[in-house]
């Protein structure tokens, strides 16, 4: 009997879910898992678990999270969904005890699909007390460059990992690739339209053209030849990070981009539990105007309640299957997952 290569399935042996044919990138992508887990612990940071199931998916204005129903022995039910990220429970352990943690989550996000996007996916989330963002920029590199090959090549890109990574403001960034004084504006559609040189669209706020442009004018042109950080967002688009003492006009957040991939997004974590109400209270009425038929959840009070106790920390958010396909070379997030029903 003639045994493949890559299988110990017998030849001609049906494989309906291509496993025989993704094996490559799936042994990268533990490859990956180990390489990750071991930087980490290096560093000192301690492997958490935390449930998927929760009252409080997340408070992302335009996420949708997926519903279930917990049911006690005694019969009462309680609404839960599945998280869309693991942030504010891990929170909540650095708060209680001032450790470095970092966990390989399975999160959900419903109505996504594309060649980086699956409705379940596996976030890498760390959390390192003590660090500012730019440490944490240090450490994500070093990171990459431990666990990535050399030299990437992904459809029109060739990433030199040998280079430093690129750091670039949002302000230097529109300046330089969209040729707008971005931070005037904010909160002035019209204002932003008229710098970009483009027509407002029906209904278009400062915020949707921001990310308008984002999109169409900032990601093609940053990491290209080599991973680039995007630093210090408008305030406005701060979520769950702290102000820049230094200018309130932004944000001490990044995110990281290679090869035409958002890869990471990152916080100087915001510790101010009634700056925090706010802000969530904010997003929850924002959903509400744009998606007034999706379900409602109750505030996280345990990470209010937490927040205080919580020391200064910068956390990250990277999306691991969007790492293992730069690793592998996969074309398609369905390549790096093992089974997709």
């Amino acid at each position: 009997m003639s045994v493949s290569a890559t299988s110990h399935l017998p030849v001609g042996t049906p494989d309906p879910e291509h496993l025989r044919d993704r094996l490559p990138f799936l042994r990268r992508r533990n490859m990956v898992l180990r390489g990750t887990r071991a930087f980490l612990e290096a560093r000192g940071c301690m492997e958490v678990e935390t449930p998927c199931a929760t009252p409080t998916p997340g408070e992302e204005v335009h996420l949708l999270p997926f519903q279930t129903m917990r049911e006690t022995p005694d019969g009462q039910r309680q609404p839960l969904f599945l998280h869309t990220s693991p942030e504010f429970a891990m929170k909540r352990i650095v708060a209680a005890t001032g450790l470095s943690v970092f966990q390989f989550a399975r999160v959900w996000r419903n109505g996504e699909a594309s060649a980086t996007h699956a409705p379940e996916f596996t976030m890498l989330e760390w959390y390192q007390p003590g660090m500012p963002l730019t440490g944490l920029m240090d450490e994500t590199e070093a990171l990459l460059k431990a666990v990535l090959p050399p030299t990437i090549h992904r459809n029109t890109c060739t990433l030199d990992m040998s280079l430093p990574f690129e750091r670039l403001s949002m302000k230097e960034a529109f300046r330089r690739h969209a040729g707008v004084d971005l931070l005037p504006t904010q909160g002035n559609a019209q204002a932003l339209a008229h710098a970009a040189g483009c027509p407002l669209r029906e209904g278009e706020l400062w915020e949707d053209l921001f990310f308008r442009l984002l999109l169409e004018r900032i990601e093609p042109a940053i990491g290209q030849t080599r991973p680039t950080f995007l630093t210090h967002w408008p305030a406005s688009q701060a979520a769950l990070a702290r102000k820049d003492p230094t200018d309130p006009r932004v944000a001490l957040r990044f995110e990281l981009y290679a090869a035409g991939m958002e890869l990471a997004n990152a916080f100087d974590e915001l510790t101010d539990p009634a700056e925090q109400r706010q802000r969530f209270a904010q997003d929850r009425a924002e959903r509400q105007s744009l998606y007034p038929t999706r379900p409602t959840w109750p505030m996280d009070e345990k990470l209010l309640h937490a927040l205080p106790h919580m020391p200064p920390c910068s956390g990250i958010a990277l999306g691991f299957d969007r790492l293992v396909m730069l690793a592998s070379g996969a074309r398609h997030i369905q390549d790096v997952l093992w089974i997709q029903d």
